[in-house]
């Protein structure tokens, strides 16, 4: 990303030293293309929210667990299990020892009492290190998001099974695109981006996907959900509830887990969210709400006439309101009134706010907010003219 000085040019940077202070959310206004039908912000947006800070976690290593990023919820921190249970609801029966949970063979599978739906999932696991089986019979058991679709857990070092049942693969659906594992005993780590399937009356809006990475590999890349997938048996597409446990197989074999956490997303734009394309009612929707959050604080700058001039202006970038832009022109007007009333030696100091304001007014000319010829624009320009201030310097 280029700075505002090199990418955005001189009016963008005249605007800058013009508006007023928005906070989180400052940014440059009357600057890229307008929102339109299927996106409710404009490019660059000084109304967009900012993203929340997060404090990022450390990396495990083979030694040591490493640390969560800030707003991750924690689901096993290696000091017990009173946040899960078992298939039944009684209380988990897997061992914990030396900061890692070990299943306890045919106790059963457990699974948490917290409930979520589209996540990114951390968890870190390993085999057992003395080599017994083969196949599906080394070091076997999953992870089933939302207690149904399972990535598979498995000791594949040196271990050959069927293709959609290795290490990293979404079971009986898709194998993973590579064995990136480390030898038996060693931790595994998975990173899981999990999107739930959307329905709308029976009908798929988003079929829902899962990304997965194994050591930092990338296994499986934004697969299309098939349903649960499943053993020997063939699942179809179809919706998922909105939220469910993370629950963890027991198939007999001894295989150890740390360090899981998950961090909550925000929704998709099928569902509500608000960036991305979105459908033309939900972005028009989205667009009155900036626009009357924008009329509410230009009602805030009474005592400062210019600002809450460009502020009714921007909030009919969003959305067309006649007595906002009633509002404007009345002000726009009267600053024009002030400017041509300003003695000679003082009008000189106002050059760079009137050159800005020209720019404002042709970016909402642009963008059809005020007619082509609007007298303040026009009045404006003609000063610049008169006072020479078009003029490039020799």
């Amino acid at each position: 990303m280029q700075t505002l000085s090199r990418s955005c040019g001189p009016l963008a940077a005249s605007l800058l030293l013009v508006l007023p202070v928005l906070g989180a959310s400052s940014g440059p206004r009357f600057y890229g293309d307008a929102p339109d039908d299927h996106h409710p912000w404009a490019v660059h947006d000084g109304n967009r929210p900012q993203p929340p800070h997060v404090v990022p976690g450390e990396f495990s290593s083979q030694a040591r667990p490493g640390r969560p990023p800030s707003d991750a919820v924690v689901l096993f921190d290696g000091t017990d299990l009173s946040g899960w249970q078992g298939d039944k609801g009684a209380p988990a029966p897997w061992k914990v020892t030396d900061g890692f949970m070990e299943v306890v063979p045919h106790t059963g599978s457990i699974q948490t009492k917290e409930r979520f739906g589209d996540c990114q999932l951390h968890i870190e696991w390993a085999p057992p290190a003395k080599v017994e089986g083969s196949g599906q019979g080394r070091g076997n058991s999953g992870v089933f998001l939302m207690g149904r679709l399972e990535i598979q857990v498995l000791d594949c070092y040196d271990n050959v099974t069927y293709a959609d049942g290795s290490t990293g693969a979404y079971y009986g659906i898709n194998p993973p695109l590579a064995l990136p594992v480390n030898p038996p005993g060693q931790w595994q780590v998975y990173d899981i981006v999990f999107r739930r399937p959307i329905y709308r009356d029976g009908q798929v809006s988003d079929p829902g996907y899962v990304t997965v990475f194994l050591n930092g590999v990338l296994v499986q890349d934004h697969t299309p959900l098939e349903g649960p997938g499943g053993h020997m048996g063939r699942t179809k597409p179809g919706p998922f509830p909105e939220q469910g446990p993370l629950s963890l197989q027991d198939h007999g074999n001894p295989t150890r887990f740390r360090n899981i956490w998950y961090r909550p997303l925000p929704p998709r734009s099928v569902e509500g969210g608000t960036d991305g394309w979105l459908t033309t009612e939900a972005t028009m929707a989205k667009r009155a709400g900036i626009a009357a959050q924008i009329r509410a604080d230009a009602a805030t700058l009474k005592g400062n006439p210019r600002e809450e001039m460009l502020r009714l202006f921007e909030s009919l970038v969003y959305e067309s309101n006649d007595a906002a832009y009633q509002r404007a022109g009345e002000l726009a007007a009267g600053y024009v009134a002030k400017l041509q009333a300003l003695p000679a030696a003082e009008l000189a100091g106002k050059k760079d706010e009137v050159k800005s304001q020209v720019d404002v007014f042709n970016y909402l000319a642009k963008w059809k907010v005020i007619p082509d010829g609007y007298a303040p624009q026009v009045a404006l320009k003609q000063m610049i003219k008169d006072q020479g201030w078009d003029k490039k310097p020799r």
